[in-house]
């Protein structure tokens, strides 16, 4: 006898009522509507904030250059008052892992914030978002121009809207190239046409990536390219603040006239407006649930927000909860994974902080001549060395050579003065003033700031001679 699973009917599907899809289940353009509210005032301050920061940083100077260049061409990176080399590449790689825990704990914490008020993809769009409205109207005129056929008026509109959208891209794009090239130099070649085919390059791929992103893919980038959105429910718990439908308080949905109990005709504080599902920049419908889709921005809280606010109900119908609080107990903000990764956190930028203060602003690098030996004048045996010297400091410095202790004598300056940031092969010999025998000895060079001997560096070689027998 087949064993039957028992099945249980969650929910029934009301047939008189059409289905509604959202925008992002009909795969058709999603046209956002205008509203106001406390989130959104918080996401246009910081992105303005960080738009600000963005195009205005590589304005600044700073000792008479630009404040922050990365200069591939000397292989310098300046940020305002400290200038880092290949060498320091490890800093990045550190500073990377704390960016990445930072934003684990910020998910803990909160959910997928950062795509609603920081993630550039995000605030490129809005900003393109905004060059649609202005050229082409809010939500209804815009779904009305989609619709209607092609004429004078559409397409001044639509060239007006991709004039403002190439136009915000090509000065992201030399903003950004202009991290890497004296931005004011940058701005004088493109104006007389004097751009090098490299730098036209990025500025040409740059601005097709801006178009293309904010423009033309937009919610499809969070949706199926970014992997964020893949692994962030991993870091989710029941305490975790995420947007959320309160079901419980808003079930049944339905119309209804302001001044009638809705609680007496079976209806929960859901009036059913969709304007939630309006205002989503992904196009989903909150009262769905947890999803995937989701950014966090807040958008449907605002209106959500508004809409209580005109039929007299409380605020919060949508809000950022958790799971646990939906369930009727009690938020906790600190639990154990949270303070792990904050402990881990704090850690990791002390260590970094440390590291960056204990950097030797000064390299050495060693290369011993191909050559095996040589005898010179006085008879003795001498390997040629080349050092490389790097004065890591934004001032003049001047260097003491040294050997370490060993039978050997340094042929060749002893002292060296460097400008800032300046790299000089230097050629020394190396003699051999005691032959024990040997013929492969250790030595090591040091080189140390003579105004401050604790700031100094060293470097080992071998020194190759004939075997005595």
């Amino acid at each position: 006898m087949t064993e039957r699973i028992p099945a249980t009917i969650l929910k029934t599907v009301d047939s008189s009522k059409p289905i509604r899809l959202t925008p992002a289940q009909a795969g058709g353009p999603i046209h956002t509507r205008s509203f106001a509210g406390l989130f959104r005032n918080l996401r246009l301050i910081g992105a303005g904030l960080l738009l600000l920061l963005y195009f205005g940083t590589q304005w600044l100077n700073w000792e008479g250059r630009q404040a922050v260049l990365w200069d591939l061409g000397k292989q310098q990176f300046h940020i305002f008052g400290s200038t880092f080399w290949p060498q320091d590449f490890i800093l990045l790689s550190a500073l990377l892992i704390i960016a990445a825990f930072g934003l684990f704990f910020i998910t803990v914490l909160a959910g997928r914030v950062w795509c609603g008020y920081a993630c550039p993809q995000s605030i490129w769009t809005w900003l393109f978002m905004w060059a649609e409205k202005t050229t082409e109207g809010d939500r209804g005129q815009r779904i009305k121009l989609d619709a209607a056929p092609w004429s004078l008026s559409k397409l001044l509109r639509r060239s007006a809207k991709h004039t403002l959208w190439l136009l915000v891209s090509l000065a992201t794009a030399i903003a950004f190239v202009g991290y890497f090239t004296p931005v004011r130099e940058l701005i004088g070649d493109l104006l007389t046409l004097k751009l090098g085919s490299t730098t036209g390059f990025w500025l040409f791929f740059f601005t097709a990536a801006t178009y293309i992103n904010a423009g033309w893919l937009r919610e499809q980038v969070c949706l199926h390219m970014c992997p964020y959105s893949r692994f962030q429910s991993v870091m989710f718990d029941a305490d975790t603040l995420v947007v959320s439908y309160d079901a419980t308080r808003g079930e049944s949905r339905g119309a209804r006239r302001k001044d009638n109990d809705p609680r007496s005709q079976g209806l929960g504080d859901c009036i059913d407006c969709t304007l939630c599902v309006q205002v989503c920049p992904t196009g989903i419908d909150i009262r769905d649930g947890l999803q995937l889709d989701c950014i966090s921005c807040g958008a449907c809280i605002d209106i959500c927000n508004s809409v209580m606010d005109k039929m007299g109900y409380a605020r919060g119908l949508v809000r950022y909860t958790s799971e646990r609080a939906l369930e009727g107990g009690k938020t906790r903000l600190l639990r154990p994974r949270l303070i792990g990764y904050a402990a881990a956190l704090l850690m990791m930028v002390g260590a970094f902080a440390w590291a960056l203060d204990a950097r030797p602003m000064l390299s050495l690098d060693v290369t011993r001549d191909r050559t095996l030996y040589r005898e010179n004048m006085q008879g003795q045996i001498e390997n040629m060395y080349s050092l490389k010297i790097i004065n890591k400091t934004q001032q003049r410095r001047d260097y003491m050579i040294t050997l370490g202790e060993g039978p050997f004598e340094l042929h060749g300056p002893g002292e060296i003065s460097l400008a800032p940031g300046e790299i000089v092969d230097l050629p020394v010999s190396v003699a051999l003033v005691e032959n024990n025998g040997a013929s492969t000895r250790e030595l090591r060079f040091a080189v140390s700031d003579s105004s401050d001997p604790v700031r100094h560096v060293s470097a080992p070689s071998t020194f190759i001679s004939p075997r005595v027998r």
